[in-house]
This record gives C-alpha cells, structure tokens and sequence, in this order.
C-alpha cells in the first residue's frame, strides 16, 4: 500500500498565562508570594524563625511596593504640569498607624487577610505589631493627618511638612494612680513606610552675627553669619488617597551635624569632643516638644521650629527650580499653611531667603511672602498664643529679629494710618510686646505675614473676630474666614469600626466613604424595627470588644449592657475631666443612700495625657483613679457604676474607644475649646454628646438636632459676664448641698486612705479660684446626666437619637473641610493621576 501524505495534527495555540508583577499584583496569591519574598529578602528570615515583627515587616513592604506605583506617578504628574501645590506646616503630625489604614485606601484589605491567614498567621496580630509613630500632642496633629488623608483622597496636589522626632509623645503608664512618662521608641526596629532623601539635604544656620554691605547693583544687603550649621535630613512616607492613584508626600526632617565626628580632637585623645557636634545637632529632632520650663528647654523649642521651617522653605525652592519655575512665582506654585504659630518663623525665613539669599527687593519679597501663606489659628486660651523672648530669639536667630523688627516697622506705620492717634492699638497690635520683658508674637507675625486667616469652627472663628485677633480683624476684615474642622471617615468609621461601616453600605451602598453626607439617607431606616435592631447589635458587639479588652489590661469586669460614658482627650482644665469626676462621686453618693435609685447603670471612661510639667491635671489623673479605686471596690455598687482610666490614650486606642461609645463628654468651658475634634468621631460612630455651647458642639447640635444633644452650661457671653461681675465660685459651694456633700468626700479623704492634704490644691482651686467655672456648670450638669440616663433607660428612643446623630455628621468629614480650604483659601483644583504599567 502507498504511504498517503498524513495530514498535520491540528494545533493549538499554547495556553496564556497571566502573571502579576510581584510588586503591583493585588491577588491573594501574588500578594503571599510577594510577602514572602520580602521576608526572605528584606528581613533576612525563613518562616521557622521569623517573628510576628517579621511578618509585619515583610507586609508592611508589600504594601508599600503598591503605594510606591502611584507615589512614582503622582509626582511625576505634579512634575510634569508644574502643580500648584499645598504645602502644610505643622509641628505634630499625628498620622495613627499606616498598616491598617493603606489596606483600607487601596481597597485590599480582605486579599490580605486572606493572605496571611492562608501562610497560617493571625492578621491581627500582625497588624498589632505596628509601632505608632507619636509625632504628636493630640487634636492638633491627628487634624494634619486626617488632612493629609483627604488631601490625597481629593487628589489636590500638597506636601506635608513636620519633624522626625526620634522619641515622640511620651507612652503612658499608670503607678498607683499617677501618670508615669516612658520614653516612646517607635524607630527601635525601623520604620518601613519612609524612604530617606539624604541628596536633597539642606543646611540650616543658627546663631552667629549678622554683616551689613552693598552689592555690586549699590544695594544695602544684609548676610548672616551663623556659628553653627546643622544638616536636614528628609524622609518621606506616601500619603494614598481613598480608592485613588493619588499618593502625596508627608516630608519630615531630621537633623544631623554638618560635620558628625571631629578627628583632630579624636586624635588628642578628646573623645567627647569628638562627637560632640553630632549630640548637639540631633538633639533638635531628638524628642517631640521639649520640656520648655527651663530656658535650655526653649531654646531647643525655638530651635526646633526654626529647622523645621527653614528645611522647609528651602526645599521647596529646590522643587521650584527643578521644574525651572522662576522664584518670583513661588506663591504662584506654593501655598503655605500655617497649621497654629508653630511654623509662624516661616513669615520671617522666606522673607530671608527671598532678599539675603536670592536678592529680591523687600517689596517684592513682602508681596509674595504674604501671598504665600495663610495661618489657622487653633486656640482662644492667651497663655496658648506662642510668644518668644527677644533676648534668646536674637541669640538664635539675630537676622530674623532684624527682619521681624522691619516688618514690625513698616506694619505699625500701616496701623497708624488706618487708626491715627491709637497708641493703645499699636502696643496691642505691634509684634513685639514691650510690656515688661520684651516678647516677639508669633501669631502676630503670622497674622501680618498672611493673606487668610482660619478659626476652626464658627463659634471660635467669631470669639477670635471679636476677642483674640480683634484689632487686626478691625484692620483686615477680608483676611479673615472660617473653616470648620472635620475628621477621616476612612480611618475612624471604616478601619475602626468595619461592623458598623459593613451595615451602612449594607444599606446605602459604599459611595459615602467619600461623600460622608451620604449618611443622611440612614434616615429612610428610621422607621424599619430590624435595622435599628441590628445598628443596637452593633453598638453592643463593638461595647463587649471594649469589656474584653478591660478586664485582660486591667483586671474589671464591666457590663457591656451599661451605659458607656467616655470622656478621652488631653488632660487639661479647661477640659473639665474633673467636673465629670464631680459627677461620678454624686452619682456614688446617691447610690450609697439609695441602693433602690432609677438609674441607668453607668461605666465611665476616662483616658488621656497629661503634660510632664502640668501638676495639676496630673493630680485629676491621681482624682480619677482614686475614685474608681473606691468605686470599683465598693460591693454596694453591684455592677450599677464602674469607673475606668484607660493608659495611654493614642491614636491605636481611640480607634477601638469611639466606637463603643453610648455617651460622648465635651463639656469644655463654653469659649476656651476651639473646635475639638473627638466630638465628630464620637457622633459619627453613634455617641450621643452631653456638652456645652464650646467649639465644634455648637455645629454638631446644629446638625444633629437639639432634641439629639444634651445641653448644659453657661454659654460663652455668659461666661464672660460672670466673670466681669466677680465669680465667687465659694458661693456655690454654700449654697448647693449636694455639691458640698462631693467637695467634703474628696477634702476628709474619702478617696486618698484618709489623707486630707492629697487633694488639697486641686479643691483651693475650686473653691477659690475656679478658672473655668465648673461649680456655676455643676447643677447643670448633674440635671442633664439625670436626662441622659432616663434616656438611656428607652432603648428605642436612644437607638433613633444614635442613628440620627451618625446620619447627620456629614458636615464633619474632612474631605468638606479640605474642599472649604480649596476654594476659601488655597484656590487649588485636583489633579487626577494616571497609572501606567511599569516597563523595568
């Protein structure tokens, strides 16, 4: 037979196989691979050895690779169109920890879990494992990172600006009932989200003299001579936005010496000597806020704000020439934010670099200097308004004072044009206090080197109009203008409480992660029984998460079925934490004579820190244990009052208080909170607020209905009236029995062993001082906690109250206050990043 031709098999293409790249890919098996790889590589680890530090490490660094993507595209993109840009000065920067809060921005946070689960891992103990970077005091650096958050979420081109401290807010703890300070170590084993620049290095001066000269066009010039130079350092994290490509840049700085070890003194056998430029140098960036009681202590302080601008400054004149922007547009390019007076020298530091450095004209330079900046301003408290004395400011920096004292000049010639004949104004307004000791103003400067400026609510806008800033409210009516702060609804409904952030979208879907107002549509479900049945078993899953954690750090039992009532912020006085502890001993008081009382059973919450040098809200501190020590002791109490001080008040820990909240305490003296923030986290995660007409309250009652807040206290005209009439606060202890009965328990050392003198200095300041008027506000108060519980024993009526004051909290996301920056302030418009596939 033949052989025939055999047909040729048919043939199949070969098979497609999709790969990711390891540093992009989002998939559960990419991402283990990924993480793996970066134990192995990064950490130097197998997993037989690797700890649970490792892990987060290695994780950290996968997350990372995803944000790099789009932090490479986003300033390329800003690059490319030479973006306006906002530049955000601010001494704290509060940022909380960056894990949990990029898994929810880039939208992976279930392909990670997963991910780490299926290598057999907890993924919450991996995110546990995070060390919170304290770079700040409180309210003021957790608004700059809720800023920063929306800022990139709205893809507004901006940088953030700040300081690496070594060692930040001081850790915690609490020995027989007293605030003990531990040094905060958040870089002991390295920071994975940052990236040092050293090649964008910048040389600050300090000290030193100052040399008159004309140059070669016959112009008087003026060069600075400093005796010391210090290094700054940059490292910069990414910043991710929600759900965007947009990733900006928080910049910090950290200081080196110019010249780290000195070899001829090594050589001659002076080894201290040797090194000592290098201790000198980095102490500036060694700790957040130093102890600025002694003059030392000040000096580092004013040292501290003076890097921070200049390194600053100076960088972004840097970016103005890499995008080959002339200098006489660098308001054109930058907008500066003052965030408070902190960054004020930077008013006084561009003026320098523009004329010393660059040769501008004074007029030129004044024009764009006071374009470039605005100022928000964060307190009513006059103490708060930061002042530098004029002695140690011209040891510092003796050419700023020379350029201070000129823009004083020429701005008191301003005033008196405006206002002939007004001495009186001019020692108000003037930039220097002559009042005894000579004093520079930093908010003055601020407020003259400025073309906005902000309170941060409306209250507190209208009290600085009037009050604070008054005169030069007078003199630059158009400067002046309000934006209301607000919170991240990323970071502090969905990261820390994803039940309640799960039933939401549940019910109107997810588009309100960014548009918060959204919210207003939980109101349809008002009226549904099951939805508000599953909002009460929310609450109360998150409340048991709350009890749990107690009783394994503390040892007590508390009842999640109780009444919630959480007072978490700084210590201060005019905070008021002791006038709820004025409650709480009433409450007790009552309890023990009447065992048969209708009240709602209560566990009240306390945490917060107090400044080192702040005795007297250290000794609150004290109050609040002692009572709770009592309190929870006392068997006759039965479970109905529990009282709790939580240590270490931070970020990591509000994120799992202000969700289990029933009851919200802002009960500030009316006039002296600015704003407060805690309050909008507290409303937005369900708290009803018991509070004055103080700060941000005064929006949140607006929002959220009278009828869903519980007012007490005197209001701020109020307050002053009293004042100006003669507040004898011993009166209200004569004549209010049941004050009296709180005050005797405390001063015949019912809470101290028996010891009568403990508290003594904390009771003469009430009884014969009583600054922020807590006994005018204690019957007020006891009235409206007496509501709270009567509320609190409807559950029905409390649930719709709760729904309602989280559905109307809209007003109070950040992204609206950085929108209200956008077109009141800034005039800056998004500019949207586009993602490109990495070619290598």
């Amino acid at each position: 037979m033949a052989n025939l031709p055999q047909e040729p098999l048919p043939t199949c293409p070969p098979p497609q196989v999709i790969t990711e790249d390891d540093r992009t890919g989002l998939s559960v098996a990419t991402l283990k691979r990924a993480l793996l790889d970066n134990l192995f590589y990064l950490q130097g680890k197998f997993p037989q050895i690797a700890t649970l530090n490792d892990y987060y490490m290695a994780l950290a660094y996968t997350v990372r690779d995803r944000m790099l993507q789009r932090w490479n595209y986003t300033a390329a993109t800003y690059t490319d169109r030479g973006s306006r840009t906002v530049a955000y000065l601010s001494a704290e920067f509060l940022m909380g920890p960056h894990l949990g809060n990029n898994l929810i921005n880039l939208g992976i946070e279930s392909q990670v879990r997963q991910a780490v689960e299926e290598l057999g891992i907890s993924f919450d103990e991996v995110l546990a494992q995070e060390e919170e970077p304290g770079l700040g005091n409180g309210g003021l650096g957790r608004l700059a990172a809720c800023y920063l958050d929306s800022l990139a979420t709205l893809e507004i081109p901006s940088l953030g600006y700040g300081i690496r401290y070594e060692f930040g807010i001081f850790d915690q703890q609490i020995r027989d009932g007293w605030q003990v300070e531990v040094t905060d170590k958040w870089l002991r084993y390295g920071n994975p989200w940052e990236l040092a620049r050293p090649e964008w290095e910048v040389e600050v001066g300090l000290q030193g003299h100052t040399e008159a000269y004309t140059d070669e066009r016959g112009h008087y010039r003026v060069r600075w001579v400093p005796d010391r130079l210090v290094k700054g350092i940059p490292y910069d994290t990414p910043i991710l936005g929600y759900q965007v490509n947009t990733a900006n840049t928080l910049r910090l700085w950290k200081a080196e010496a110019a010249e780290s070890f000195d070899f001829q003194a090594f050589n001659k056998g002076d080894y201290y000597k040797a090194v000592d430029e290098k201790i000198v140098s980095e102490n500036i960036t060694k700790v957040l806020y130093p102890n600025d009681e002694v003059i030392q202590g000040k000096r580092l302080r004013l040292a501290q704000q003076y890097f921070l601008v200049s390194c600053s400054l100076q960088d972004m004149i840097r970016i103005l020439s890499r995008q080959q922007l002339p200098l006489e547009d660098f308001h054109k390019k930058f907008t500066i934010q003052l965030n408070d007076t902190h960054p004020a020298l930077a008013v006084a530091e561009l003026m320098r670099l523009l004329v010393d450095v660059h040769g501008l004209g004074w007029e030129s330079a004044w024009s764009i200097t006071q374009q470039t900046f605005s100022y928000t301003n964060h307190t009513l408290l006059p103490e708060a308004l930061e002042r530098w004395s004029v002695s140690l400011f011209g040891r510092l920096l003796p050419r700023h004072l020379e350029i201070v004292y000129e823009i004083n000049y020429r701005f008191l010639d301003e005033v008196r044009i405006a206002f002939p004949l007004d001495e009186e104004r001019l020692q108000r307004m003037s930039l220097i206090d002559e009042g005894g000791e000579r004093y520079v103003r930093m908010a003055h400067l601020a407020v003259v080197g400025s073309n906005r400026v902000n309170g941060v609510a409306e209250l507190h806008t209208q009290l600085l109009k009037q009050d604070v800033l008054g005169d030069f409210y007078a003199l630059y009516p158009e400067k002046f203008t309000n934006v209301t702060n607000g919170v991240t609804p990323r970071r502090f409904m969905v990261l820390s409480n994803p039940r309640l952030a799960t039933l939401i979208t549940g019910r109107i879907g997810n588009h309100w992660i960014k548009h918060l107002e959204d919210l207003r549509q939980l109101e349809n479900g008002l009226e549904d029984a099951g939805f508000r049945q599953e909002w009460r078993q929310v609450k109360q899953a998150v409340k048991r998460d709350l009890a749990v954690r107690i009783q394994e750090q503390q040892g007590l039992m508390v009842d999640p079925e109780s009444l919630f009532d959480v007072q978490v912020k700084r210590i201060h006085e005019y905070k008021r934490q002791h006038l709820n502890v004025l409650h709480i001993i009433s409450l007790y008081a009552q309890l023990k004579a009447n065992p048969n009382l209708d009240v709602a059973p209560r566990t009240c919450i306390f945490g917060g820190k107090a400044a080192p040098g702040y005795t007297m809200a250290k000794l609150i501190i004290k109050l609040i244990n002692a009572v709770a020590e009592v309190v929870n002791r006392d068997p006759a109490m039965g479970g109905r009052l529990k009282v709790v001080f939580l240590p270490d008040y931070n970020v990591t820990n509000a994120q799992r208080i202000y969700p289990a909240a029933d009851l919200s305490e802002q009960i500030s003296t009316a006039g002296k909170e600015a704003s407060g923030t805690g309050n909008m986290k507290f409303a937005m995660n369900g708290a009803l607020t018991i509070g004055t007409l103080d700060g941000a309250n005064v929006e949140i009652r607006e929002e959220a209905g009278a009828e869903n807040f519980f007012l007490f206290g005197l209001t701020a005209p109020e307050v002053a009236a009293l004042k100006s009439r003669g507040y004898r606060p011993r009166d209200y202890y004569d004549t209010n029995p049941q004050l009296r009965e709180v005050i005797d328990l405390i001063q015949q050392g019912v809470f101290s062993h028996g010891d009568r003198e403990l508290f003594r200095p904390l009771v003469d300041s009430l009884l014969y001082h009583d600054p922020y008027l807590l006994f005018a506000d204690y019957a007020s108060y006891l009235d409206c906690q007496a509501e709270v519980s009567r509320a609190f024993q409807d559950t029905e009526r409390w649930t719709r109250m709760s729904i309602l004051n989280a559905a109307r909290m809209g007003k109070f996301s950040s992204d609206r206050s950085i929108r209200d920056y956008c077109n009141l302030v800034w005039k800056v418009q998004p500019v949207p990043v586009t993602l490109e596939n990495h070619k290598a």
